[in-house]
């Protein structure tokens, strides 16, 4: 579904240019969740940018379902991490969730996509109010919502959940692996937390310190349907994060094959 070959990103010119991303490669399978983690400053929220077409790679290409990227694809979502400043406050959360499809469906079908992506993520009852009438972890779930409603084949998240509490954090990761069960999508998912990174993926691209390279791409063969106490209690959760805080925190280590 997406395909990095070779992706390179460089800010400026001269002597004074910065390398951010040194030459990036890994694909993500159709419907699969698959999460890119790193130290800070790797480029990972470079990489997304160049990823959904908002930022032009120096080198290398990006292509999503075959076909090159040049600008924001059709079928691609973005969630962002701050979503105070992606919700529109004065508009209804109804608006907010439609706001993207008003110029491609009529408005009989925006108004029963926006419904059903808002009983999706519990918000049924909140068409009427305006963002700042909710919780921080609610708004979030209305910029799920509405990243839901255009019905994406790839959804890309930039740390999507840092900035709310531990425990809306942990329901909001439950809701995404739902979401997905439900909607067959494909994610890519940008975290410094490499717990959920494991906790919610099918594979975990690891990325060295910038200019990055992929250090290692971790399979999670943990079973499918996973619980935050019984998924996070196995042996096998706790040795992959190790693995994977290895490689980030321990520059000079093996990678894991």
């Amino acid at each position: 579904m997406l395909k990095v070959t070779q992706l390179t990103k460089t800010y400026g010119h001269g002597p004074t240019a910065v390398q951010a991303i040194g030459g990036l490669d890994f694909e993500v399978p159709e419907g699969q969740f698959v999460s890119i983690v790193g130290p800070s400053g790797a480029g990972k929220t470079t990489l997304l940018k160049c990823l959904c077409g908002l930022l032009k790679p120096t080198t290398g290409s990006v292509a999503v379902d075959g076909k090159p990227v040049n600008g924001p694809p059709d079928n691609m979502a973005l969630v962002f991490q701050d979503y105070r400043a992606s919700l529109m406050p004065w508009f209804t959360i109804g608006r907010n969730v439609g706001l993207p499809m008003e110029r491609k469906l009529p408005k009989n079908e925006i108004k029963q996509r926006v419904r059903e992506s808002l009983e999706s993520v519990g918000l049924g009852h909140a068409a009427d109010q305006y963002p700042w009438q909710l919780s921080g972890g609610m708004q979030q779930r209305v910029a799920i919502a509405r990243a839901v409603a255009y019905r994406p084949k790839i959804l890309l998240m930039d740390e999507p959940f840092a900035s709310v509490d531990a425990q809306t954090r942990a329901d909001l990761e439950d809701l995404t692996l739902t979401l997905q069960r439900q909607t067959g999508a494909t994610i890519l998912f940008v975290t410094h937390d490499v717990d959920e990174a494991v906790y919610l993926s099918d594979q975990v691209v690891v990325m060295s310190a910038s200019p990055s390279t992929v250090r290692a791409i971790v399979p999670v063969d943990l079973p499918r349907d996973r619980d935050q106490i019984t998924t996070k209690s196995e042996p096998q959760f706790t040795q992959l994060r190790r693995d994977i805080l290895t490689m980030i925190k321990r520059p000079s280590a093996q990678p894991v094959s």
